[in-house]
């Protein structure tokens, strides 16, 4: 029986038509996901089918368009914490799917429509046919939560596909539409949704009356496997990619060890390796972690005392975007390419036509990667009007300010809109630092419409979407930005105004603490290198350098004047900009860059931090000279942490989940770790609150422990503990 905790109304349903055809259907909306009880509700469907006299065939699908999302995840968080009873080991794998199901003696075809993803792809891979629908997505995702397939996905798709090109889906997590499934052999034939479930049913009976081909077992299919001596060659650069791309990780070698398990000793025992290794994955780390950013990111769109009060976003149509730098044309790329109609001003036609080229750039580069048609890349461009003055502004829905961060400059643009928009346009700023209250005054008849819509660069590629509020905007502007960013595909993440929002003011205690390392004995490249040992994407010198340097010292300006006790000022950046090294663009900062972007160390830096020591009056200490990567780490990482204790203390975050999705998405954090917050309780509130003292104590108050991280250390309580929502102030 299944636990109580488990039941939902997810369940299978058997309907037999006068052809004798028998459709079962997996009903579990929205996805239609595989909750035990569908599974177990999905077993007794079929025991039903085969033994009635006036079944010839069956035909499994979903509801409502789509076939299965695969395992519902949220189970994985009760078997996790063992909230209900699970399984016997295999019971799904082996007793249900492969020793009921696929030794079927009634034909069986799948019709595949919307998706079928994990658990419903391997379904579907027992079944004798499968149709699909041409953009019915298909695929075994479970990489991205930290598992391998647990009902034989790892056994049947290379068997099906051939070794090398399972081996890429797999370890990508690569979903196919239908119409690459048919030419890889994963499925049978491609029909429109109108024509699925009758073709499919056809099949079935064409299968019975022997018109058509009882095709053997997916798990001992042959015809599409590589010669063993090639298998041995394919497997063997798998694992080096795996290695390679993450080798902080365990399951992606897993994938390749099961596949080859049942390639050396046959499909069952694969089958029973595979189903194994499942059970020690689904509750290793990085399964927890990756489980929690999965619903994190879901979480970002409840929003506490805003998507509460029943508030429905209105329809954004029409988009202006002020200034067509870097910024300016990524953000007017992301609208076009979810077909928003898109105003992009500049000052002169100079600079306007540089803009629309770096549109046209950003189009193309996706085009040239297969991500974008040509007729969409036109129909892209058909929604861009350029214009050089405000007169287009006066039936517009919303306009982002993109504008170089000078605030003289941003409020005299806001000025100039107040003329011209229409009293139901959403005034936003992709201002990455400013406060908001210093770009228009909290007393403005347009204040309640002033919105942060902070985009990270290249916006159009970026997922993170920081929408930022006063104490005076509107919550309905707010929920209007939140579908914006649905839209175009964004994952927002809602933050109070302040100097530098979230992202921006964790990162400045950490590239803070990152300079005074250095001045201090530590090496750039070493501390570098540590963090990409750790699963960053890039240390902190690297991304000073991506970020820029007049970026980096104009945000430092803002937080000088904003937390100005907290501040450790080094002269290693000004005394490069001093000698035109601004970083990535100038391909001279911390590396050298090629003209490819590939960055190298420089040995010339030496001389920049030794003259920056020199105007610092720091010397060498000895112990930081010597840190150990593990040292290195948390002298960085902790003051982040702490920066991102004040966020939540402050209300200027609400949820410690949202911090751990702005981590992840806008400063490069290990998913895998869960997000700052989720990693810093791993490792202990109390060990980084002592660590922190440690430091405070000979490096300078800029390392002391806040209140809330002290609070929570001294009690021994998760820094992602609940606040008083009160405190948000939304």
């Amino acid at each position: 029986t299944v636990d109580s905790k488990m039941k939902s109304n997810g369940r299978a349903i058997i309907d037999v038509g006068a052809d004798g055809v028998a459709v079962i259907t997996i009903i579990n909306p929205p996805v239609n996901s595989l909750s035990l009880d569908v599974l177990y509700s999905l077993k007794d469907a079929f025991e039903e089918a085969f033994r009635r006299d006036d079944v010839k065939a069956i035909v499994v699908t979903g509801c409502h368009g789509k076939f299965s999302g695969g395992f519902n995840i949220s189970s994985f968080v009760d078997l996790q914490q063992e909230k209900v009873a699970q399984p016997n080991p295999g019971y799904i794998s082996l007793d249900i799917l492969t020793d009921t199901v696929e030794v079927s003696k009634k034909p069986l075809v799948a019709a595949i429509d919307g998706h079928a993803l994990g658990g419903g792809l391997e379904i579907a891979m027992c079944c004798h046919a499968r149709i699909s629908t041409p953009n019915a997505k298909l695929g075994l995702p479970e990489l991205h939560l930290g598992i391998i397939p647990g009902f034989g996905g790892t056994q049947r798709l290379p068997r099906l596909v051939g070794l090398a090109k399972s081996l890429e889906m797999m370890l990508t997590a690569k979903l196919v539409k239908g119409e690459e499934a048919l030419d890889l052999g994963l499925v049978d034939a491609i029909v429109s949704s109108s024509q699925l479930l009758d073709t499919a049913c056809k099949w079935s009976l064409d299968i019975w009356e022997h018109k058509r081909p009882w095709n053997i077992a997916s798990l001992y299919r042959t015809d599409k496997m590589e010669s063993l001596g090639e298998a041995k060659e394919i497997l063997k650069f798998a694992r080096a990619q795996a290695l390679r791309i993450a080798p902080n990780l365990h399951h992606p070698l897993a994938f390749v060890d099961v596949v080859e398990e049942g390639i050396v000793s046959g499909p069952r025992a694969g089958l029973i390796k595979e189903y194994e290794t499942f059970e020690v994955l689904i509750r290793s780390g990085p399964c927890k972690a990756l489980v929690h950013i999965f619903f994190a990111q879901r979480g970002t769109m409840r929003v506490p005392g805003v998507t509460d009060l029943g508030l429905v976003p209105r329809h954004v149509k029409r988009v202006g975007v002020l200034g067509g730098g870097l910024m300016g044309s990524g953000i007017a790329t992301a609208f076009l390419l979810n077909n928003y109609h898109v105003i992009l001003k500049e000052v002169n036609d100079k600079v306007l036509e540089a803009g629309i080229d770096r549109i046209k750039a950003n189009l193309q580069s996706r085009v040239n990667k297969g991500k974008l048609s040509q007729g969409n890349f036109e129909k892209a461009l058909s929604l861009l009007i350029g214009t050089l003055d405000y007169e287009s502004f006066r039936a517009i829905d919303m306009i982002i300010e993109a504008v170089t961060e000078d605030l003289s400059l941003k409020k005299q643009i806001f000025t100039d809109l107040e003329k011209y928009c229409p009293p139901h346009c959403i005034l936003a700023s992709n201002t990455s630092t400013i406060d908001l209250n210093l770009i228009v005054d909290e007393k403005s008849k347009y204040a309640d419409r002033i919105i942060g819509a902070h985009f990270f660069s290249p916006a159009h590629v970026r997922p993170l979407l920081e929408i930022v509020h006063t104490q005076n905007t509107s919550p309905q502007v707010i929920v209007d930005l939140l579908d914006v960013g649905k839209k175009i595909k964004k994952t927002p993440v809602v933050v109070r105004n302040c100097t530098g929002f979230a992202v921006n003011r964790m990162l400045f205690p950490f590239t803070q603490a990152a300079l005074l390392l250095v001045e201090h004995g530590a090496d750039v490249y070493c501390i570098d290198s540590a963090f990409t040992k750790f699963g960053m994407a890039m240390g902190p010198f690297r991304l000073l350098d991506l970020v820029g340097f007049n970026v980096a010292m104009a945000s430092e300006a803002q937080f000088v004047s904003s937390m100005p006790g907290r501040i450790y000022k080094s002269m290693l950046i000004p005394l490069m900009q001093q000698d035109k090294r601004l970083g990535e663009t100038t391909q001279k900062g911390f590396y050298l860059y090629d003209e490819r972007r590939k960055a190298k160390p420089d040995p010339d830096i030496k001389r920049y931090i030794e003259k920056a020591r020199e105007i610092s009056g720091v010397s060498i200490d000895p112990k930081l000279a010597k840190l150990s990567e593990k040292d290195m780490l948390e002298m960085i990482f902790f003051p982040l942490v702490n920066e991102a204790c004040r966020l939540l203390a402050e209300g200027i975050v609400v949820k410690a989940s949202d911090l751990d999705i702005a981590s992840v998405m806008g400063i490069g954090f290990p998913p895998y770790r869960g997000g700052i917050i989720y990693w810093a309780d791993t490792v202990g509130s109390k060990y980084i609150c002592s660590r922190l003292d440690e430091w405070a104590t000979i490096y300078g108050k800029n390392f002391k422990p806040c209140d809330y991280l002290a609070e929570k250390a001294a009690r021994g309580i998760p820094l992602s503990g609940t606040m008083d929502l009160a405190k948000s102030r939304l």
